[in-house]
C-alpha cells in the first residue's frame, strides 16, 4: 500500500511538473535577427578578448604618468676600524653608515605626456573592440541573410516539385488516352531529378550556414537554430543620402577612430621625443651615522646630461615620420570607407529597384504566360515543352526576387558595418 502511494505521489508530481518544463524550454535562437546579435554579444570569445584588451589598456594609463619608486641605498663604511677586527655588518659596529633616499624626476610635462599617450591607446582599444563588433554583428546579418535564402528557395523548389507531381498524374491520364507523347514522360521526369539534386543541395548549404552562424555565436556547431521568419525592413530611401551618411561615418566609424587615437598618440610622442633634449633629475637626501647617532645630514642633485644631439634628432624624425604614417593612414582609411559606402549605397538602390521590377513587373508577366501555357497545353495548341518553360519562368521570377531582397540585406549590414551603427 505505501509502495502504491509512492508511485502515485511520483506520478502526480511529475504531471504537475511536466508543463512547467515545458512552459520554461525556450525555442532555439535564429528566427530575429535581434536575437541573435544579443546573444553573440554576451557569448563571443572574440569580443570578450578584445574588452579584456581594454581593460590592460585602460590599466596602463596610471602607471605611464606615474613617477619611479623612491630608491634607498645604505653604505656600512669602514668595517673592520682600520683592520683590527674582522668586517662588521651592523650599523652600529661599523666605523659609519650611509644612508642614502633618492628620486628620479622627469623633466616638466613628460609625465604628462606619457599618460596622454597611454590613454590614447586606451582609445584605440576601445575602437578595436567596438571595430570588432559591428564586423561581428554584419557577418551575422549576411548569414541570416543566407540562411533566410536558402530557407525560401528551400520553399519555392518545394511548391515547384509539388506542381510538378500534379502535372505528371495529368500527363499520365492524356499519354494513356494517346493525347501526350514519350519525351513529355521523360522531360518531367528530368525536371523531377533537377530539383531533388537542388533540395539536396539546399541541404547541405543549410547545414553549413548553421555551423557558420553557431561559430560567430561561439555556440557548438551543430546547436539547434531556428529558421529565419523575416528580413528586416529596409531604411527609407529619404534615410539614404550620401552626404548624411558620409558626415556619420566620419562620425562614429569604429575603425576611423581608432586610426584618430593613433594620430594623437603619434602627436604626443613626438611632443615628447623633443623633451627628451632636457635633463632628468634625481634628488636625494642623506644621514650619517656614527658611533650609534646620525650627525650628519646632506643633499643631493643629479642631472642627466643630454649631449647626444644626434641621438636626439633621430628620435626626433622618428616620431614625425610615425605621426606622418598614422596621418596617412587615417586618411586612407577615410577614403576607402567612403568609397565602400558609396559602392555598398549604390547597390543597395539597385538591389531595391530589381526588387520592385521583379514583383510588379516580371512576376505579373512571368504568371500570365504560365496561365496562357497551361490554358493552350489544355485546348492542345501548345505543347508540354511551352509549359515547362512557362513554368521555370516563373520560378526563376520569383527566386529572382528573392536575391534581390537578400541582397539588399547585405549592403544594408555592410553600411551599417561602415557606419558602426543601425540605420
Amino acid at each position: 500500500m505505501q509502495a502504491y502511494w509512492t508511485t502515485a505521489t511520483l506520478a502526480v508530481l511529475l504531471a504537475l511538473g511536466a508543463p512547467a518544463q515545458a512552459q520554461t524550454a525556450e525555442p532555439p535562437p535564429g528566427a530575429q535577427v535581434e536575437s541573435l546579435l544579443l546573444l553573440a554579444k554576451e557569448r563571443n570569445l572574440d569580443v570578450a578578448a578584445m574588452r579584456h584588451e581594454v581593460t590592460a589598456a585602460t590599466e596602463r594609463v596610471l602607471p605611464a604618468g606615474a613617477l619611479m619608486n623612491p630608491r634607498f641605498k645604505m653604505e656600512l663604511q669602514d668595517v673592520t676600524k682600520a683592520g683590527s677586527r674582522a668586517p662588521a655588518l651592523l650599523p652600529s659596529d661599523a666605523g659609519s653608515t650611509l644612508y642614502t633616499l633618492t628620486q628620479d624626476l622627469p623633466w616638466a610635462g613628460k609625465r604628462d605626456l606619457r599618460r596622454e599617450v597611454a590613454t590614447q591607446e586606451a582609445q584605440a582599444a576601445q575602437g578595436r573592440v567596438q571595430q570588432s563588433w559591428t564586423e561581428l554583428a554584419a557577418r551575422i546579418k549576411t548569414v541570416f541573410a543566407q540562411r533566410y535564402l536558402v530557407k525560401a528557395t528551400e520553399r519555392l523548389v518545394n511548391e515547384n516539385l509539388s506542381l510538378m507531381l500534379q502535372l505528371e498524374k495529368v500527363l499520365q491520364v492524356r499519354y494513356a488516352g494517346g493525347l501526350a507523347a514519350q519525351q513529355d514522360i521523360t522531360r518531367i521526369h528530368v525536371e523531377h531529378t533537377g530539383m531533388r539534386v537542388e533540395l539536396a543541395a539546399l541541404a547541405g548549404e543549410w547545414r553549413q550556414s548553421q555551423a557558420r552562424m553557431n561559430a560567430l555565436l561561439s555556440r557548438p556547431l551543430d546547436a539547434a537554430l531556428a529558421a529565419p521568419e523575416k528580413l528586416r525592413p529596409l531604411p527609407e530611401p529619404a534615410k539614404l543620402n550620401f552626404a548624411a551618411l558620409s558626415e556619420r561615418l566620419r562620425q562614429a566609424n569604429p575603425q576611423l577612430a581608432v586610426e584618430a587615437a593613433r594620430v594623437n598618440a603619434a602627436e604626443k610622442n613626438r611632443e615628447l621625443s623633443r623633451k627628451n633634449r632636457y635633463p632628468d633629475v634625481t634628488v636625494g637626501i642623506n644621514a650619517m651615522q656614527r658611533q650609534g647617532a646620525v650627525n650628519e645630514w646632506g643633499l643631493m642633485l643629479e642631472l642627466n646630461i643630454p649631449i647626444q644631439g644626434d641621438v636626439f634628432r633621430a628620435q626626433e624624425r622618428e616620431a614625425q615620420a610615425m605621426l606622418a604614417a598614422a596621418e596617412s593612414r587615417q586618411e586612407a582609411a577615410t577614403h576607402q570607407a567612403l568609397a565602400d559606402l558609396a559602392d555598398n549605397l549604390s547597390a543597395l538602390e539597385a538591389a531595391r529597384q530589381t526588387e520592385h521590377l521583379m514583383t510588379f513587373s516580371l512576376m505579373p508577366q512571368a504568371d500570365l504566360t504560365w496561365r496562357a501555357a497551361l490554358a493552350g497545353y489544355e485546348n492542345g495548341k501548345a505543347d508540354f515543352a511551352t509549359l515547362l518553360d512557362a513554368q521555370r519562368q516563373i520560378r526563376q521570377a520569383r527566386l529572382g526576387q528573392l536575391k534581390a531582397q537578400v541582397d539588399a540585406q547585405l549592403r544594408l549590414a555592410e553600411m551599417e558595418r561602415l557606419l558602426g551603427e543601425e540605420l
